[in-house]
């Protein structure tokens, strides 16, 4: 019985700029960044014209500036950006048995055991061209035994390509290749793995478990597991039920709004911090009531995908307003963040979120110091429920 995995990666090239240059095709073949102008800006995406000049993501604005001067800067505009990323969802959704979405511009799907049926390479260059045909997106694509080699495989297409890593094949593919690219490999570590000439994936894949255990404990096996292109991970259903929530039942029921707002302040920030601990962005909110007659009503709304405090916060105070429609007393509220994607890097892009950012990574490293109610608002201060 053939055991063999068949995992495609799908990653769109360049999204963002993508986003951007479908909707002004005048844009096409230039450098293009995405991202704030300030002194403070950060580059959130960039065209592959802008990345020949050494142009990359997280680099400060004014150094992109400096590297190509003629570069055309665009502040961004997450609600497009996400809303093309559900239209990407949407349409693997319909064709696939099994997928994982695992942040706002790539996917993984599982395709083990339909190769009796439709050749994996074949249903991946269909869906691909699926996609770039109705939404005007460029696509690639990395098929393979695993989630790790297909992701690799995906890298070294980009962009617009296609690639179709075979068991056989692994090694020798991966072999080659800088452990730079080595998905999870981070800088310090490459830096200390450089510094003792191991730089290529098959010096790396020649170690033995127990040094790559001193070097760098259960990380170290890992990264050595996947320098012999071995990764067991499964590819997680995307469910839309994937949520993060909060809720409080009163000890007596109430009708005090400004108890209730500021509750609501309260669980918001929690929610939000324990969603930025996981790396997480969401894409759905939804507030609950309870009134004292045991009624629940609920109501959700599709956001752009964040995991900012204050952005939150506005849109759950509006459902609240639309939820409480009756002069009641309330014998719960409760708070649910949805549809979670991987990416909370990926919100310091904008100017008029890079303050907020900046606050809320402040916030978050005295919360994880002193706990996390060492800091919040002034107005949820006290609270007696």
């Amino acid at each position: 019985m053939n055991n063999e995995k068949h995992i495609i990666h799908m990653d769109q090239d360049a999204f963002f700029v993508s986003v951007e240059v479908r909707k002004d095709p005048s844009l096409i073949g230039k450098p293009v960044i995405i991202g704030g102008t300030s002194e403070r800006g950060v580059v959130a995406s960039c065209s592959y014209e802008a990345r020949k000049y050494g142009v990359h993501s997280a680099m400060p604005s004014k150094m992109a500036k400096q590297l190509c001067p003629h570069a055309i800067f665009i502040r961004g505009n997450m609600d497009a950006y996400s809303q093309a990323s559900h239209e990407i969802t949407d349409i693997i959704r319909e064709r696939v048995p099994l997928f994982e979405k695992a942040s706002i511009d790539e996917h993984y799907i599982d395709m083990t055991g339909m190769d009796r049926f439709y050749g994996c390479m074949k249903y991946a260059q269909e869906l691909r061209a699926q996609i770039m045909k109705e939404l005007h997106l460029p696509i690639s694509f990395g098929l393979s035994v695993n989630k790790t080699v297909a992701k690799m495989a995906t890298n070294e297409c980009k962009p617009d390509g296609e690639l179709n890593v075979k068991s056989a094949e692994v090694q020798p593919f991966l072999n080659p290749l800088s452990i730079r690219k080595i998905p999870g490999l981070g800088e310090k570590t490459f830096v200390k793995l450089s510094d003792m000439g191991i730089k290529k994936i098959y010096t790396l894949s020649q170690l033995h478990p127990q040094q790559m255990h001193n070097l760098l404990g259960k990380n170290g096996l890992s990264l050595l597991q996947k320098a012999k292109g071995i990764d067991n991970s499964l590819v997680i259903p995307y469910t839309e039920q994937k949520s993060i929530s909060s809720q409080c039942t009163f000890k007596s029921d109430t009708i005090d709004m400004d108890l209730l707002q500021n509750l609501l302040t309260s669980m918001v920030m929690d929610v939000a911090y324990q969603l930025r601990q996981k790396r997480k962005l969401a894409a759905c909110i939804s507030v609950t009531i309870r009134y004292t007659n045991f009624e629940d009503v609920s109501k959700q709304a599709t956001i752009p995908y964040t995991a900012l405090d204050d952005t939150l916060l506005r849109k759950a105070q509006e459902l609240f307003k639309q939820v409480y429609q009756k002069r009641m007393l309330l014998r719960l509220i409760g708070v649910k963040l949805s549809n979670l994607v991987s990416g909370f890097e990926q919100i310091d892009l904008y100017s008029e979120s890079q303050e907020q950012y900046g606050l809320v990574q402040a916030m978050d490293k005295i919360r994880k110091r002193f706990g996390p109610q060492a800091v919040t608002r002034a107005s949820v201060m006290n609270l007696d429920i």
